[in-house]
């Protein structure tokens, strides 16, 4: 019954995470905790939770990245790029993840994923008000409404950006996700569905780094890990397959209200 659990959530977090470009570790680590707190699975600590996520994410990665590329959203030079910052952030990250109690980590969790959905708030014509400064690299997209969208960044700032992004997925077995795609809608100005498919380019890349680093240390259970990844991977081309068909401000819509509920939640968990 409990695997069966585990593919129904795997699903769920494949379709939402490739939705919104968060990886599905946002539904995973949770998940994990909660049904392991409620004794359906064995003792489940943080560090179990978010090492079998991050194993797991790489298939929703490759599925989401795979889907993706047939429309051609993903910026492939910006999230090899970003990787640059990620990889090693996520090494980090993954390393500070065993110093977190229960407790503080479903607190820390709760309100990170709440404050991101704040910050996501500011749309992107209110991140532009001022005037724009030219980007050492621009890029141009055609949205699904037939808008003409410039956006870009400087290297640099991307990559420190993306190291810090990596770090927090490489801690919290999100995939960096929740932090990424409202820095590349807000901060550089991509298009929402540019941002989610390029999101998940770089979720893959890095899951893998940071994966191989919980895997050393004997963070993941592996019967958790089988039972969630077909779930995954059939729910990543379901969130792929919805996106490609919602409007640019409902995918930013969609993306706070999962945040902010995700964040409720484990803070609330925390207190009790």
């Amino acid at each position: 019954m409990e695997y069966i659990l585990l593919v129904m959530v795997g699903f769920l977090a494949g379709t939402i995470g490739s939705l919104v470009g968060l990886g599905g570790g946002v539904i995973i680590v949770p998940s994990l905790l909660f049904l392991g707190a409620m004794h359906w699975l064995p003792h489940v600590t943080p560090q179990l939770a978010v090492g079998t996520s991050l194993v797991v994410i790489i298939f929703n990665g490759l599925s989401s990245t795979l889907s993706y590329m047939k429309e051609k959203m993903v910026d492939y030079k910006s999230g090899l790029l970003f990787f640059i910052g990620s990889g090693p952030g996520a090494i980090i990250g993954a390393w500070v993840n065993n110093t977190l109690s229960l407790q503080h980590f479903s607190l820390y969790f709760g309100l990170f994923l709440v404050s991101i959905a704040f910050f996501l708030s500011f749309n992107k014509k209110n991140a532009a008000r001022s005037e724009r400064k030219a980007f050492p690299i621009t890029r141009t997209y055609v949205t699904n409404e037939g808008e003409t969208v410039t956006y870009g960044y400087h290297p640099l700032v991307a990559i420190v950006i993306s190291f810090v992004v990596g770090f927090f997925g490489g801690m919290f077995g999100i995939g960096g996700g929740s932090l990424m795609v409202p820095a590349m809608i807000i901060l550089f100005l991509f298009p929402p569905h540019v941002a989610v498919a390029t999101s998940m380019f770089m979720i893959f890349l890095s899951s893998m780094v940071s994966s191989l680093t919980h895997v050393f240390m004997g963070n993941v259970q592996w019967l958790f890990a089988l039972a969630l990844i077909p779930g995954v991977w059939f729910g990543a081309k379901t969130g792929a397959f919805i996106n490609k068909r919602l409007r640019s401000k409902t995918v930013v819509i969609v993306l706070r209200i999962v945040l902010v509920l995700l964040g409720i939640r484990l803070i609330y968990q925390s207190f009790s």
